[in-house]
């Protein structure tokens, strides 16, 4: 039996994942992705296929802050909410992207709450 690598791993928990949610206008879905680098964050509505809101830590925002990827992660989760706020969206979906909920994950979708997102 070949042995499967982290990756199709993680594609596979993704995908039982999406299975089970999906956003709407009224509340996206906030969807992670996480590389060794960087994290990224958006809010996208499934029913129209867009992206509403989209943060990561190469925005622009978030150039100036220094700290661990843990750190950067929650500020994510911050800028996020800070967003999502402006154009009325108060309810999210959370979507992990097959990831585990723990470490620079944990740290965004606690951000997120910290800014007023509820989920």
């Amino acid at each position: 039996m070949p042995l499967i690598d982290k990756k199709q791993k993680r594609y596979y928990r993704h995908k039982r994942v999406r299975s089970k949610i999906k956003g709407t206008a009224e509340r996206p879905r906030l969807c992670i992705y996480r590389s060794l680098s960087h994290i990224y964050g958006q809010l996208i509505d499934d029913d129209k296929g867009v992206t509403l809101v989209a943060f990561s830590t190469l925005s622009a925002p978030m150039k100036t802050i220094s700290g661990t990827k843990t750190e950067k992660a929650r500020e994510v989760g911050k800028g996020i909410a800070e967003m999502a706020l402006q154009k009325g969206i108060k309810q999210v979906v959370f979507d992990r992207g097959g990831n585990r909920y723990h470490g620079r994950v944990k740290a965004l979708a606690e951000g997120a709450r910290e800014g007023g997102l509820e989920f």
